[in-house]
C-alpha cells in the first residue's frame, strides 16, 4: 500500500511539472472561457446561463485533453525511454504502476476542476448551488474515464511524435464536434446527429444538464460506460499482442 501511495505521489508531481499540461489543461481553457463569454458572446441572451454552460464546457475540455494527451504522451515517452522496461526489473508490479498512473491523473483532474471553477466564479461571478458545483465536479471526474481509456490507447503508440499528433487532432475534433466550443444548435443537422453519439458531447451534456438544474440523461451515462468498456477491452487486447511480440 505504501509503495502505491509513493508511486501516486510521484505521478502527480511529474504531471504538475509538465509545462504542456499546465498550458493546455489550465491556461488555455481559462483563456477560451474569458474570450468566449466576455468578448465574442458578450451580448448573448440569458448571459448568466451561458456563462455557467460554457464554464462546464471548458472544464470538460480541460479534463478531456489531460486524459488523452498528458497521460497518452507520457506513457509513450516512458516506454520509448526504457522506463517501463526498467520498472519490470523492480519489485513494483505493472498493476501498481498502471493504477498509480490512473489515480495520479484523477487527482490532477480534481485540481483542474477546482481551478477552472474558481476562475469561472472570479471572471464572471458564476453562481451555482452547492449541489450543482459538487455534482458537476463529480460528473466531470467520473465522465473522464472513457478519455483516460483513450489515453491508454494513445500510450501504446511507438513514437512520441505520432502520439502527440494523433492525440492533438483527436482532441480538437472531439471538442469541436462535441459542442464544447460552440452550441450544438448552430451546427448543421447532420453534425448534430453525429455529435450525439460522440463521447465528448455526452460528457459535456451531463454537466450542462446539472447547471440547468437537472441531472445527466441516462443515455449520456450508458454511452460513456459503453465507450469505457469498449476502449479498455481494445487497449488490453493491443497491449497483450505487443507484449507477446
Amino acid at each position: 500500500m505504501k509503495t502505491f501511495q509513493i508511486q501516486c505521489k510521484v505521478e502527480i508531481i511529474r504531471i504538475l511539472r509538465n509545462r504542456y499540461f499546465v498550458f493546455w489543461s489550465l491556461v488555455m481553457p481559462i483563456i477560451f472561457y474569458y474570450v468566449f463569454t466576455n468578448l465574442v458572446n458578450s451580448d448573448i441572451p440569458n448571459k448568466a446561463e451561458w456563462q455557467a454552460h460554457y464554464l462546464m464546457s471548458m472544464t470538460v475540455f480541460s479534463v478531456m485533453g489531460s486524459s488523452m494527451m498528458t497521460l497518452g504522451i507520457r506513457l509513450v515517452q516512458e516506454r520509448s525511454q526504457g522506463w517501463s522496461t526498467f520498472l519490470r526489473t523492480t519489485p513494483l508490479s505493472n498493476t501498481v504502476y498502471f493504477a498509480a498512473q490512473m489515480v495520479g491523473q484523477s487527482v490532477i483532474h480534481v485540481f483542474s476542476i477546482v481551478i477552472i471553477f474558481i476562475a469561472g466564479a472570479l471572471i464572471n461571478d458564476v453562481s451555482l448551488t452547492a449541489f450543482e458545483w459538487v455534482m458537476s465536479g463529480l460528473w466531470i471526474l467520473l465522465g473522464s474515464l472513457p478519455f483516460l481509456a483513450i489515453g491508454t490507447l494513445i500510450g501504446l503508440m511507438k513514437k512520441v511524435e505520432t502520439a502527440a499528433g494523433v492525440s492533438n487532432v483527436l482532441y480538437m475534433v472531439l471538442a469541436v464536434s462535441g459542442g464544447l466550443w460552440m452550441p450544438l444548435e448552430v451546427m448543421p443537422k447532420m453534425m448534430q446527429a453525429i455529435a450525439k453519439w460522440l463521447p465528448s458531447y455526452n460528457f459535456g451534456s451531463g454537466a450542462w444538464e446539472i447547471v440547468r438544474g437537472g441531472l445527466p440523461d441516462w443515455k449520456n451515462m450508458l454511452l460513456l460506460i459503453a465507450y469505457l468498456v469498449l476502449l479498455m477491452l481494445l487497449s488490453n487486447y493491443i497491449r497483450r499482442k505487443q507484449e507477446a511480440v
